[in-house]
């Protein structure tokens, strides 16, 4: 008998099947144009980015990471600098807070959610402290009504990491309209994923917008004529091209991300621990991240039966060796711990069927079942 294909963990060319044709044009019309950074294609969808999101202003830079450098060098945050963040997330977040020269404090998250515990990064606030970093993990926006109302009440910048997040909502709101300035990354595997490295700023603010336009670009007001030290940060005119492609597709995938969650959620139901989603909050799934005690057999299991999976993230950042001088101990961030051991990420990507959905599912919980019996 024929064993069913594989079902891969992820597959970042599923995003680009409607819209080939489009894509293979925005190419074409690059190539012709004789211009490849800092031109057309980058205004245009720096305009319709921030379009999108209902702001002044957008910059496109080279990668997500940048972005978050950029944002703390933008509102002059630096060397003898706290900026508070989750351990619990990709390493670009705590590296780009590194780049900038400030002092990256690592606090828990809410065991329920996975993103920043509110009280957690109060209690962290010293009179250093100038920003708080949270990170809409997993498409999940982190609890902005209460980091907005903390970052006032104490004076600090608020930069919103969304790099994971691209269209997730609070309370109707778009992410990334709730701080100062937000980072997006189009790394791929984003929901809105270019085919290399890109990334972008929003803010309503015009000096950070200017100042983050210089930046990205050696500190450069005019050619050869340099006002500060930057760095060379461009999101090139072919990535931009093809980003204006699939941004008007984003919300329509997005949707089919939730509708594939929800079948998860549904038929997963006691079999494995599922995020909580807060009130008001609507997740675009970046990634579909699932708990359970005993998580390494049952990848294991998994794999067997052909379910691709992956962990995000296996190590947290404050146990990772190049980060062990920030101070926090092992056992000093328990919900994360817990949480780093207990995690792993099925199968959501644009392109995967309802039928294949319908195969992990039945793969998660026999395998689940064999663990328990």
């Amino acid at each position: 008998m024929t064993q069913p294909a594989p079902i891969p963990f992820n597959r970042p060319n599923g995003a680009h099947a409607a819209v080939l044709p489009d894509i293979d044009a925005a190419i074409r019309r690059v190539l012709d144009s004789g211009w490849y950074i800092l031109g057309g294609e980058v205004e245009a969808f720096e305009a319709e980015f921030a379009a999108y999101h209902g702001v002044n202003y957008a910059v496109g830079v080279a990668n997500g990471t940048d972005a978050i450098e950029l944002a703390l060098r933008a509102a002059g945050v630096g060397a003898g600098d706290e900026v508070i963040t989750v351990a619990h997330t990709a390493v670009a977040t705590v590296c780009a807070i590194d780049r900038a020269g400030a002092q990256p404090v690592l606090v828990d998250i809410d065991p329920q959610t996975y993103t920043l515990d509110p009280a957690a990064a109060e209690a962290a606030i010293t009179p250093r402290t100038k920003a708080i970093v949270p990170v809409h993990l997993y498409g999940q926006p982190a609890d902005m009504l209460a980091l907005s109302e903390i970052a006032a009440r104490h004076h600090l910048l608020l930069i919103e990491d969304c790099a994971q997040a691209h269209g997730a909502r609070l309370n109707g709101r778009l992410v990334g309209t709730w701080g100062h300035l937000a980072a997006f990354s189009f790394y791929p595997t984003k929901n809105l994923g270019a085919v290399g490295d890109g990334g972008a700023l929003i803010t309503n603010d015009e000096g950070y917008a200017l100042r983050l336009r210089r930046l990205r670009n050696y500190g450069q007001t005019s050619r050869y004529n340099h006002a500060e030290r930057g760095i060379n940060s461009r999101l090139d005119e072919l990535q931009a091209a093809i980003l204006r492609v699939k941004l008007p597709h984003l919300d329509a995938q997005n949707a089919r991300r939730r509708q594939i969650a929800r079948q998860y959620d549904a038929g997963l139901m006691g079999m494995v621990t599922i995020p909580l989603q807060r009130p008001g909050a609507e997740s675009v799934y970046h990634l579909c991240v699932v708990r359970h005690p005993a998580r390494d057999a049952l990848r294991a299991s998994l794999a067997d039966a052909g379910i691709g999976t992956l962990i995000h993230y296996p190590i947290p950042i404050h146990l990772q060796p190049a980060y062990r001088d920030l101070g926090c101990a092992p056992g000093s961030l328990p919900a994360t711990e817990q949480v780093s051991r207990e995690i792993m990420s099925l199968p959501l990507y644009i392109g995967l069927s309802d039928a294949q959905a319908v195969r992990v599912i039945a793969a998660v919980r026999a395998s689940v079942e064999a663990l328990t019996s």
